[in-house]
C-alpha cells in the first residue's frame, strides 16, 4: 500500500546527501531506532507494518537507491555496496545500534549487513528474505512473469489478486515499476537474488533474529527461511499461513504483531 504525504498519518519524504546523488526516507516515532529496508516492490510504501514500528519505535525507512525516490546513485551496484550505504546512513544520522527489519530483497541486505557489523544490530528480523544459494530450491524468476503471474506470486488469496488486477495501473505506476525492477536486476542479476558466500558467514550475526516465511510463497521456498534459521546462532522461525510472498502485505495484521512483539522483547 503506497500513501501519500497528504495523509496525516504519513511523514513526509525527508532527502539526504549520498554519494552522487540524494536518497529518500520518512522517519518518524521515538524510542529505540528501526532501519526498516523494504522488498523490491515497497519503496515509498506506509502501512500497517510501518505504523506499528513507528508506535514503539524511532523508525527510519529509506528508499534503496535506485529505487522509489531515491537517486540511482549508479557509484553503488552490488548488495555489498548496498551495506557500506547503509552504514554510512547510520553513521550519518549519530546510530550507533539499531533494530533492522528486511523484507524480501531489504531481508538480504539486513542479512549482509548483520554479516558485516554485527555490533550494530541489536534485534533483525528478515522476511521472505532471499539471498541465499540453494539450487535444489531456487528464487522463481519475478523478470519472467507477466502481472497476473507476479500477481499470484505475491499474494495467495485469489480475491486480493482480482483486485489488485482490477484497477488498471497509471502510467507513473508502470514506470515507477519498471525503474524498480531495473534497480533490482541491478543488484541481483547475476548470481540470481544470491550471494554464494552469505550461508557460511551467517555465523558472524550476533543478533537475536526473528525469520518470517510465508506458507504460500511461490517466489521463495520455504527452505531459504527454514536455511536462515538453521544457521543463524540465535534465530526463531515463524511461519505466516495462508499468505504468500508479500507478508505484510497480505497479512499485515499478524505480521505487524509478530515483528512488533519480538522487537519488544527485553535482551
Amino acid at each position: 500500500m503506497t500513501v501519500t504525504d497528504a495523509d496525516p498519518a504519513t511523514p513526509a519524504i525527508q532527502r539526504r546527501d549520498a554519494g552522487s546523488g540524494e536518497i529518500a526516507y520518512r522517519r518518524a516515532g521515538q524510542g529505540h531506532p528501526v532501519l526498516l529496508l523494504h522488498s523490491a516492490g515497497g519503496a515509498n510504501e506506509w502501512g500497517p507494518l510501518q505504523l506499528g514500528l513507528v508506535a514503539t519505535g524511532d523508525l527510519i525507512a529509506p528508499d534503496h537507491p535506485g529505487f522509489g525516490l531515491s537517486d540511482d546513485l549508479p557509484e553503488i551496484h552490488t548488495v555489498d555496496d548496498l551495506v557500506y550505504h547503509y552504514l554510512d546512513l547510520l553513521d550519518g544520522l549519530g546510530l550507533a545500534q539499531v533494530d533492522v527489519v528486511g523484507m524480501s530483497f531489504g531481508g538480504w541486505v539486513a542479512a549482509e549487513l548483520a554479516v558485516h557489523s554485527p555490533e550494530r544490530v541489536r534485534r533483525l528480523v528478515l522476511g521472505a528474505a532471499v539471498g541465499l544459494r540453494i539450487p535444489e530450491a531456487p528464487v522463481a524468476d519475478l523478470f519472467l512473469m507477466n502481472p497476473p503471474q507476479l500477481m499470484r506470486a505475491l499474494f495467495h488469496d485469489e480475491a486480493l489478486v482480482s483486485a489488485a488486477l482490477s484497477v488498471p495501473p497509471t502510467t507513473d505506476q508502470i514506470l515507477a515499476t519498471y525503474r524498480d525492477l531495473g534497480a533490482l536486476a541491478r543488484f541481483g542479476w547475476h548470481p540470481f537474488l544470491n550471494d554464494p558466500k552469505l550461508e557460511r558467514r551467517l555465523h558472524r550475526i550476533s543478533a537475536p533474529t526473528l525469520v518470517l516465511a510465508a506458507g504460500e510463497d511461490r517466489l521463495v521456498p520455504r527452505a531459504h527461511a527454514e536455511r536462515y534459521a538453521a544457521r543463524l546462532p540465535d534465530a526463531e522461525l515463524q511461519v505466516v499461513p495462508d499468505c504468500g510472498h508479500a507478508l505484510h502485505g497480505e497479512r499485515p495484521a499478524e505480521v505487524t504483531a509478530a515483528v512488533v512483539e519480538f522487537l519488544g522483547r527485553s535482551s
